[in-house]
């Protein structure tokens, strides 16, 4: 080496060194080498930390030889401004040679492997000396950043989704939902067995919660791109994660519960007030059958139901089970009761059509009698023989008792026949335009002229 090439190489040495000296201090002063000084480890961390732990002190002992074989370079290096030949031969020596001597009971081989053979003693050169450094520190800090992200990230979380898990087991037992009782409180039972377990494992073993996003580096010996650098990976948040979704979700439905209680006296009382409804129908059914029977003739009328019995034993069980604060029961029997209730009006209501039917009609024909009758005086028809004879046999068979439907609607139909006869059509009114004095409308036997038979539309 000449004198601007030893140059070089001492300034990009020391700087070197100064770059290592700086990592080590802050590997020293890092959080994660500080929590794992001392702590009680187990799994994959302490098998990992027993081989970063002896890095560190390694690391200085390591840097000590580096800095002592630089400051003999720089010792002969400042004898003279211009340094001899042999001088310079023993500076290219101490810069590029294998100058350095380390303990190799210490150093692992440069091949990386775990079990190479042990040496007592080891030349190497600086530059190899400089890899070495990077492979023990690549070690450490992977382990030390590994292990603060995930204390980092973790035991605060569980300790706060444990004092959650807490308040949601006083709700829990609020609404009596108990161990052995209910299967969301065997639940939350198996998350706080399941939070417990996870958070010793945070304690004891952190590593065994991180994912790095390349092979962990081996025992001195680092990746090109990771000399002096933090690694990379994520703290394994999934398992946490899930507890968390099962407490909301377990949560939730005790919220149900709790409003179940609240409103528990309300919905009972509707369910009541809808049989009530049920019972006054199906007694108008059978009200409304008895009169059916009674005066309409030839008609087969159904069987009025009896009264739900079986609800209002159910009724009676969910009165129990509100009394007793079994709210879990009560929530599905008394959605059952409410959906039952409700079929039990409607089929009540459906029962009164049917029964009530015959009555419908008989209304139904009185009321086109009527009409028709109305029809008749504006035709001036009221006073027709056989028009009266028609009305009065249909009005007599739809006011006698038992009434014949049949005959009374053919009755009505004849009537309605007469009516429509062509003899008994009103005249025709005068073509458009066509008025009489004055331009008043043509009236004959002091009434105006029809605008058609109304029967159809009285009839639907």
């Amino acid at each position: 080496m000449n004198r601007e090439e030893v140059d070089r190489a001492l300034t990009r040495l020391g700087a070197e060194r100064d770059a290592v000296e700086a990592a080590l201090l802050a590997l020293q002063d890092h959080p994660g080498l500080r929590l794992l000084t001392g702590a009680e480890l187990s799994g994959r961390t302490r098998e990992r930390w027993a081989v970063a732990e002896g890095g560190v002190a390694l690391l200085w002992a390591l840097f000590d030889r580096y800095a002592e074989a630089l400051a003999s370079a720089r010792a002969v290096r400042s004898r003279r401004t211009r340094p001899t030949g042999a001088e310079l031969t023993e500076l290219g020596e101490l810069l590029t040679g294998r100058s350095v001597t380390v303990s190799g009971g210490r150093l692992p081989h440069p091949s990386g492997q775990l079990h190479s053979p042990a040496r007592l003693v080891e030349q190497i050169t600086l530059t190899e000396l400089l890899e070495r450094m990077n492979g023990w520190y690549a070690v450490v800090v992977e382990v030390v950043s590994a292990v603060d992200a995930v204390w980092s990230a973790l035991p605060a979380r569980i300790d706060l989704l444990l004092a959650e898990l807490g308040r949601v087991q006083m709700l829990a037992g609020s609404v009596g939902v108990r161990p052995g009782g209910h299967p969301l409180a065997d639940d939350l039972d198996e998350l706080a067995g399941q939070l417990t377990a996870l958070r010793a494992l945070v304690v004891a073993d952190p590593l065994a919660l991180w994912r790095p996003s390349r092979v962990p580096a081996q025992r001195g010996r680092a990746a090109d791109d990771t000399a002096w650098a933090s690694p990379t990976g994520a703290v394994d948040t999934a398992g946490f994660d899930r507890m968390g979704r099962r407490l909301d979700d377990v949560r939730v439905e005790l919220e149900s519960l709790l409003r179940l209680r609240d409103e528990s006296h309300e919905r009972l009382q509707q369910v009541a007030d809808l049989l009530q409804r049920a019972d006054l129908t199906l007694a108008e059914a059978r009200r409304a059958r008895g009169e059916v029977l009674a005066k309409i003739a030839a008609t087969e009328v159904p069987a009025v139901p009896g009264p739900p019995s079986a609800l209002r034993e159910a009724i009676g069980q969910a009165v129990d089970y509100q009394q007793t604060g079994q709210w879990h029961r009560l929530g599905p029997l008394l959605d059952a009761l409410e959906d039952a209730a409700a079929k039990e009006l409607g089929r009540a209501r459906q029962s009164l059509t049917e029964v009530a039917q015959p009555l419908a009609v008989r209304a139904e024909l009185r009321g086109r009698l009527e009409a028709y009758k109305a029809m008749a005086a504006r035709l001036g028809l009221a006073e027709d023989p056989e028009v009266v004879e028609r009305f009065e046999k249909a009005r007599w068979l739809l006011w006698s008792a038992p009434c014949d439907l049949r005959a009374a609607a053919e009755a009505v139909g004849r009537f309605q026949q007469a009516l429509r006869a062509p003899d008994r059509q009103p005249p025709q009114p005068p073509p458009h335009g066509q008025h009489g004095q004055h331009g008043q409308p043509d009236v004959r036997d002091g009434r105006p002229p029809e605008q058609g038979d109304q029967g159809e539309d009285s009839d639907g």
